[in-house]
């Protein structure tokens, strides 16, 4: 196995990824990253199978969880009820109560909301030219978010502070002052969320915190502490993904002088979330010793799956490096690519992303015609995730 030696925090890395990507998957399946101290999975075909290989997953084998250091007990806490963090059985019944409220109608339902949202925004652009990263791309996300779990509009930019700090733990500059921050904001976001789970269970309305209270499947229900992680987990990962995807994909979309329309919205999106996705780097743990892509992995072992090198395969996707949202209008057999996920932890957000794209791309280019990059965009030193740091722009 070939090793490569790249820090993540390295500012020239974060701006463009991708050529380490490539050398990486001409060298294999399965690569050792000296800085992760760990074998990575670098093709579709690595990734995919081991998405959807159900021994290796996402929760800590018992005999290696490690004491909660005090200063992160809040922050574990929220953790401990998350889908994204659990096996079955646990997530089977926590996935399977969520998406009796979270369903594919309710979401389809959000597009006029979503819709009106993206014009009100545009509406109170400034004249001239704007960064379009806190003026609308954070924006529509996380007000979307907040409609849907029934929480007032003036509330989008705390649930945006709460969840950027949150998140930070996942990023490779993580530090003590990261932590402690993250602390604070899962203790104060679980608390907010408490008090509005009880609210809901002493007045149900029509938002999904009451959806999630009354989901039961044989008799069973969410906890107080499972519906609060579910409403953070909600906000975190849909919002910090659709803030990065659209952004990611404006910046494409104006350096090659496209556009989107309503008829070619969907492919555009599809291509976005293939050629420059939010999220880099996803891990499992193996459950047992197993020869996989030519490696032996003991029980324990960690894996680091690269779902943005499987998405620039060129044996799943020719010419993978050239941005081409054709590729998904024309061919109804184009491989899956992986910034979703797969197997049991493919993303529950993924249809209320999709719609969030697919609206409001079109409606951007629609009000805004002359709409150009006003300097070279610049990503953000924040792997695993990838995103800009800034979109500034001219209309």
């Amino acid at each position: 196995m070939q090793h490569f030696t790249q820090g993540p925090a390295d500012p020239a890395f974060n701006q463009n990824p991708y050529p380490l990507y490539a050398r990486m998957r001409a060298a294999g399946d399965l690569v050792w990253w000296q800085d992760y101290a760990m074998p990575c999975a670098t093709s579709q075909k690595a990734v995919q199978a081991l998405l959807r290989d159900r021994r290796f997953g996402r929760e800590v084998p018992p005999e290696l969880v490690q004491p909660i250091p005090t200063h992160l007990a809040p922050f574990y806490a929220v953790e401990a009820h998350s889908m994204l963090e659990l096996e079955p059985p646990r997530h089977t019944r926590l996935r399977s109560l969520v998406l009796r409220a979270f369903t594919s109608r309710r979401i389809a339902g959000l597009e006029p909301e979503i819709s009106t949202l993206c014009h009100q925004l545009i509406d109170a652009l400034p004249a001239g030219g704007c960064d379009l990263l806190p003026a609308f791309a954070q924006k529509l996300p996380v007000i979307v978010i907040a409609r849907l779990l029934g929480v007032p509009d003036d509330m989008a930019g705390q649930l945006m502070a709460w969840s950027n700090a949150m998140v930070a733990m996942y990023q490779a500059r993580r530090s003590h002052s990261v932590e402690i921050a993250a602390a604070t904001a899962a203790a104060e976001f679980a608390d907010f969320l408490r008090d509005y789970v009880n609210k809901r269970r002493a007045t149900p309305r029509d938002d999904l915190i009451t959806q999630l209270i009354t989901a039961e499947e044989v008799g069973d229900t969410l906890s107080t502490d499972e519906l609060i992680t579910t409403c953070i987990l909600l906000l975190n990962a849909g919002h910090e993904a659709t803030v990065h995807t659209l952004g990611n994909g404006l910046r494409h979309l104006l350096l090659g002088g496209q556009i989107a329309r309503p008829e070619t919205a969907a492919a555009v999106a599809e291509e976005i979330l293939r050629f420059d996705p939010p999220l880099h780097m996803f891990t499992r743990y193996a459950y047992e010793d197993v020869n996989a892509f030519g490696h032996d992995f003991r029980r324990g072992d960690q894996v680091g799956l690269l779902l943005a090198s499987a998405n620039r395969d060129d044996r799943a996707w020719p010419c993978a490096d050239r941005f081409d949202p054709a590729r998904h209008a024309s061919d109804t057999r184009t491989p899956q690519y992986a910034s979703f996920g797969g197997g049991l932890h493919f993303c529950v957000g993924a249809p209320l992303a999709r719609l969030e794209l697919q609206v409001a791309l079109p409606i951007l280019f629609a009000r805004l015609p002359a709409l150009r990059l006003a300097g070279p965009p610049i990503y953000a030193t924040s792997y695993h995730f990838h995103g800009l740091e800034a979109l500034r722009v001219t209309y």
